[in-house]
């Protein structure tokens, strides 16, 4: 049965109008997002079969474009989509910390990171520069490594510094294992970044390192 013959009061974009998104299912919001079925499926069966697959929203979105397209239904279209409502999500997380407002939340600057580069199948090196009154001028991610690393250098890592004309730094770099604990390598790039940039009179302010759930403050652990 098509959803327009549902009973109005069961219908995915009907019930979000009178209820508000956080009450719907994921399966009837990505159904939304789907706005079609296929032959023999509705946009909820598609959804729900698509959630039985990858296991969860998180999965779904992080699959590469062959895995989203084994999906009977799923094609190059619904995957450019779904990439680029994960982008604008990312970004809305990026509008908490806007470049020329002051960094005042941690929090928010935390989970901008996470929502940004916990999925990343490779370890990322990332940097967020700032002005002197601690307002962000640009983030950029500098450096991609292995499954396990990614080569920091330092020259590289100054030379930005100086382009953006920044004032202190904040770094970042995931841990595709999932376990954010800080490695000896981790301290050891760190303390070589900070005194890098000391020569020119540059802080670095934290070094945050993120895992699947958690991202780990480099300063409020005391090891910079």
């Amino acid at each position: 049965m098509p959803i327009t013959d549902w009973p109005e009061g069961d219908r995915p974009r009907e019930k979000l109008l009178r209820l508000g998104p956080q009450n719907l299912t994921d399966t009837e919001l990505l159904a939304i997002f789907y706005r079609t079925g296929v032959k023999g499926k509705t946009a909820v069966d598609l959804a729900r079969e698509t959630l039985r697959h990858f296991g969860s929203l998180r999965m779904l979105q992080s699959a590469n474009l062959e895995d989203f397209c084994r999906v009977p239904g799923l094609g190059k279209a619904k995957f450019v989509q779904l990439q680029a409502a994960a982008e604008l999500s990312k970004r809305c997380f990026l509008e908490q910390i806007p470049a020329g407002g002051a960094l005042t939340s941690t929090h928010a600057t935390r989970q901008y990171l996470l929502s940004r580069m916990r999925d990343y199948p490779n370890e990322v090196f990332s940097a967020l520069y700032l002005d002197n009154q601690h307002r962000i001028i640009s983030i950029e991610e500098l450096f991609k490594g292995s499954i396990s690393s990614a080569n920091v250098y330092p020259r590289e890592v100054v030379r930005q510094v100086i382009k953006h004309n920044a004032a202190a730094v904040i770094f970042a770099h995931n841990h595709p294992s999932g376990v954010p604990e800080p490695s000896q390598s981790d301290r050891d790039i760190t303390e070589t970044l900070i005194k890098a940039l000391r020569l020119l009179d540059v802080r670095v302010l934290d070094h945050f390192i993120i895992g699947d759930k958690e991202v780990v403050s480099m300063a409020e652990r005391g090891l910079m």
